[in-house]
């Protein structure tokens, strides 16, 4: 990956951390030309995004504040981390769940 390539990919690669609809614009977008900053940055949104609304739903079964307010703080920090990356154009995964995220969304991007 190349300088080029990360600041030619530095805005889609902001728009994917912006939910599902920033994921499926970046995705789309970034078809034709395959940047490989993009492609990074789109399966770890997606992964970060996947993850929140499988625990998310598990959180709040707990019915307790508490759990669910910890859940939300390392979601946020969790996705601040990425893209603080993202507008760095660094190409760092997220802690502990960054790689895992890069090896099952291989083929996407």
């Amino acid at each position: 990956m190349t300088q080029q390539d990360i600041q030619d990919g530095k805005g889609l690669s902001i728009v994917s951390y912006l939910g599902i609809i920033g994921i499926i614009i970046a995705y789309f977008m970034n078809n034709d030309k395959r940047n490989p900053f993009i492609s990074f940055n789109i399966r770890q949104s997606m992964g970060l995004w996947i993850m929140f609304h499988l625990f998310a739903f598990i959180a709040s079964s707990f019915d307790s504040w508490m759990v669910t307010s910890s859940f939300y703080l390392c979601f946020a920090i969790l996705v601040i981390y990425a893209l603080i990356n993202a507008v760095g154009g660094k190409v760092q995964t997220v802690p502990l769940v960054g790689d895992f995220f890069q090896r099952i969304f291989s083929n996407v991007g």
